[in-house]
């Protein structure tokens, strides 16, 4: 497999070139999914652009309207980043659950999210932190929620020459939980089964205040189980009561047929990790006092 690379030297350079190409182009960030595509001619790009040097979409830290983390961030950072480990733990935990420690030093959350498969480990939990995603391109910057930058497996709504430049998380309350679980069929470098992230937050009676769940791998993009987190906003908890979301949110999905689980597990393991993925997250939140 042949094609040319080429070197941008700066963003609006990138931006240019992606315009002019268009689908002939593709980007390289950390490659571990594009590398291996182009070698089982799953892909076949004229050009491939490097984007790894461009300072615009790199670093992290805290902005007026939230917290901001670069695409080019890699994975290993936000497993390892004492910030993040702090105030979003159930990004590090998906972060870490990604792949192994030669891919996370690697791969970048912008990567991950832009191959838009649905077992994406970082998408359920930005979707519970409601991340949203900035996009640069030949019109200018754009602003959408995360939910809505996935459009099907593989797709997503960049328009030619746009990059994803970084995302924004917005500020969290004070008592809220969250959590991420990966069910595999290994601890490591395994791609999820089922993936389900949690996020709480209690009002002062100790209601849930708000309550998202997002899911991946058991539809055609990550999403989020809204008719479930419905049933208990503004619920005060009870057992009964987070049955009936978990039951629910299994039926918000959609999984498939495949060679590593049929659509009927799927859809039992969202039931079962749903109710444990609140559980958990309550049980934090219950005790948190702000970040």
């Amino acid at each position: 497999m042949r094609f040319d690379y080429y070197q941008p030297k700066d963003l609006q350079d990138t931006v240019s070139f992606l315009s002019k190409e268009g689908s002939s182009a593709q980007v390289l960030a950390g490659g571990t999914d594009l590398i291996p595509r182009i070698k089982d001619r799953l892909t076949s790009p004229k050009y491939v652009v490097n984007i790894k040097g461009l300072p615009e979409l790199q670093g992290m830290g805290k902005e007026r309207e939230g917290f901001r983390i670069g695409a080019l961030t890699t994975i290993r950072t936000l497993e390892t980043s004492p910030v993040i480990r702090r105030q979003f733990p159930l990004l590090a935990q998906a972060a870490a659950a990604l792949g192994s420690v030669q891919v996370r030093n690697i791969a970048t959350v912008g990567g991950n999210l832009c191959h838009a498969v649905p077992s994406a480990d970082t998408a359920p939990p930005l979707l519970s932190l409601n991340a949203r995603a900035t996009l640069i391109g030949p019109k200018g910057k754009r602003n959408l929620p995360l939910e809505d930058f996935f459009q099907g497996p593989r797709r997503t709504a960049l328009q030619p020459g746009e990059l994803l430049s970084e995302l924004l998380l917005p500020p969290l309350p004070e008592r809220w939980g969250g959590v991420y679980i990966k069910l595999g069929h290994r601890m490591a470098m395994d791609l999820a089964i089922v993936g389900v992230s949690a996020l709480v937050v209690l009002d002062s009676a100790g209601r849930f205040q708000d309550c998202r769940i997002g899911l991946g791998a058991v539809a055609p993009t990550p999403v989020r189980a809204k008719q479930a987190e419905e049933i208990l906003r503004g619920e005060k908890f009870t057992e009964a009561a987070l049955e009936k979301a978990s039951e629910i949110g299994m039926g918000e999905c959609q999984p498939i047929d495949d060679i590593r689980a049929s659509r009927s597990y799927r859809c039992e393991m969202v039931k079962v990790l749903i109710h444990r993925a609140i559980s958990q997250a309550l049980a934090i939140a219950q005790k948190s006092k702000g970040n």
